[in-house]
C-alpha cells in the first residue's frame, strides 16, 4: 500500500498544480509564523530561506499525518540581496513593481517532502524573471485590472495570468515560478513509489 500524500499549503495554485497532474491527496495548511522562524534563521541566503521553510511546514503537518509523504514548500523572491515577501496592500504591491522594473531578480522555489516527522528529500528550483521598464501609470491599470490577486504573489504579479504582460525573459521553470516545481517532485514520488509510474 502506499502513502497517502498530503499537501502542506493553503496555495489554491500549487494545489491546482498538484490536481492537474492527476494527484490523489489531501491539503492541510502548517500552522507555523513564517516570519518568526525567518527572524530566527538570522543572515541566510534566500534559497536556504525557501527551503528551511519549506521544511518547517512539511515537519509541521507530517507529525499530524503519520505515515503519510507530506509535501512541504515556499519560495522567496531575491533582489540586490534582499528578500521580498508577499505585498501587505496595493501600496505595497505598487512600490514591489516599481522596484523590479526592468531588472532581473529570482524565484527561490524549495519543495522538501518529510514523513513522520522526519526530512526525506529536498529540492531547490531557481528562475531568473526580467521585467520589462514599466510605466508607473501601466503599473497603476494593472493592479486595479488584476485587484487583490496581486497580493497572493511575492512579486505581485500572477505570471500564469496577466502578469506575464510584465516580462521581458523568464529563464527557469514554469513550475518553480507558479511555486512548485512539478518534475523534480513527480519523479520523486515516483521513485518513493508514492505514485504510479
Amino acid at each position: 500500500m502506499t502513502s497517502p500524500l498530503v499537501l502542506a499549503s493553503a496555495s489554491p495554485f500549487r494545489k491546482t498544480l498538484l490536481e492537474n497532474a492527476g494527484l490523489t491527496f489531501d491539503v492541510e495548511p502548517a500552522q507555523i509564523d513564517e516570519r518568526a522562524v525567518e527572524a530566527a534563521l538570522g543572515d541566510l541566503n534566500p534559497e536556504d530561506v525557501a527551503t528551511i521553510l519549506a521544511e518547517a511546514k512539511a515537519q509541521d503537518v507530517s507529525e499530524r499525518n503519520p505515515g503519510a509523504i507530506v509535501i512541504g514548500s515556499d519560495q522567496t523572491l531575491s533582489l540586490d540581496g534582499a528578500i521580498y515577501h508577499k505585498p501587505a496592500d496595493m501600496d505595497e504591491a505598487r512600490r514591489r513593481l516599481l522596484a523590479l522594473s526592468g531588472k532581473t531578480h529570482d524565484l527561490n522555489s524549495a519543495i522538501v517532502l518529510a514523513k513522520d516527522g522526519e526530512t526525506i528529500w529536498r529540492h531547490m528550483s531557481v528562475a531568473r524573471m526580467t521585467m520589462r521598464d514599466l510605466d508607473p501609470g501601466f503599473i497603476g491599470r494593472h493592479l486595479s485590472n488584476v485587484g487583490d490577486e496581486a497580493l497572493s504573489s511575492v512579486g505581485a504579479y500572477q505570471f500564469e495570468g496577466e502578469g506575464i504582460q510584465l516580462f521581458e525573459r523568464i529563464d527557469g521553470d514554469y513550475f518553480a515560478i507558479i511555486g512548485l516545481p512539478m518534475l523534480p517532485l513527480l519523479a520523486q514520488l515516483r521513485d518513493l513509489g508514492a505514485i504510479d509510474g
